[in-house]
């Protein structure tokens, strides 16, 4: 199979994969949006459910450094597509993933 094909693939799945890390982050932090109001909306001290909010801190502090290693992955990738000696841009098709994902983040904002 030509390699051209090979990383078009692999671009394909790290760009999904790119899409979903963010697509996470933005519902964890609607989640904690929602935790916050419905502390207030049910009228409890800042002392209720704390846990459970230090807990979501965790997941969020882990979605990032996912994150983070996401864009260190696809700046490796990068190297390794031209080491191989493929000089073509990967997105060159359309990613409907992104368009799903720019909707959510436009939601949050």
């Amino acid at each position: 199979m030509e390699k051209i094909f090979v990383a078009k693939r692999v671009a394909g799945k790290l760009f999904a994969t790119e899409a979903a890390v963010d697509a996470a982050f933005v519902e964890a932090t609607e989640l904690m949006a929602e935790m916050l109001k419905a502390r207030k909306d049910v009228g409890v001290s800042m002392v209720f459910a704390d846990n459970s909010q230090v807990k979501l801190m965790e997941a969020l502090k882990a979605l990032s450094e996912a994150r983070t290693a996401m864009v260190g992955l696809h700046g490796q990738l990068d190297e390794a597509k031209l080491r191989l000696g493929i000089r073509t841009k990967m997105d060159t098709e359309p990613k409907p993933h992104l368009l799903e994902t720019n909707e959510v983040i436009a939601k949050a904002v």
